[in-house]
């Protein structure tokens, strides 16, 4: 369950690589796994442009940004219908536009199949594997 001031890694190849919360979009409690949230990038990832000593970066988003996300891994403990329990490892995100398209081509590591429910099967789609 993420709130405000969180720190949450992205696992898309957006450019950014650990966003802040600053809104839950819709509600006034915590955050979990499918909910849209406002954050702000606080690290950005190295681009291969900015390795090979090119000037143009392939990045998409900067740092500074202000970006909508959802949320596709909580490291709190989250309860399905069936009974069963499932807990990851991390808290992790995608960066979306106010569309609800992901900004990234690509997805790095699995996502909790709540996003099923709650009608985000184009980030289902692109992950490589559900738990």
């Amino acid at each position: 369950m993420l709130q405000l001031k969180s720190l949450i890694n992205c696992i898309d190849n957006s450019g950014a690589a650990i966003v802040e919360c600053v809104m839950i979009v819709g509600q006034k409690r915590h955050a979990s796994i499918g909910d849209r949230i406002v954050c702000v990038v606080q690290k950005q990832r190295p681009g291969q442009a900015e390795v090979m000593g090119a000037s143009s970066s392939g990045n998409k988003v900067k740092r500074g940004d202000i970006r909508h996300a959802v949320i596709v891994r909580t490291r709190q403990q989250v309860t399905r219908r069936d009974g069963s329990a499932v807990r990851f490892d991390d808290n992790a995100c995608v960066l979306i536009n106010k569309a609800g398209d992901p900004v990234g081509s690509r997805i790095n590591g699995i996502v909790g199949q709540e996003l099923r429910k709650k009608k985000w099967s184009k980030i289902l789609s692109m992950a490589p594997m559900q738990a």
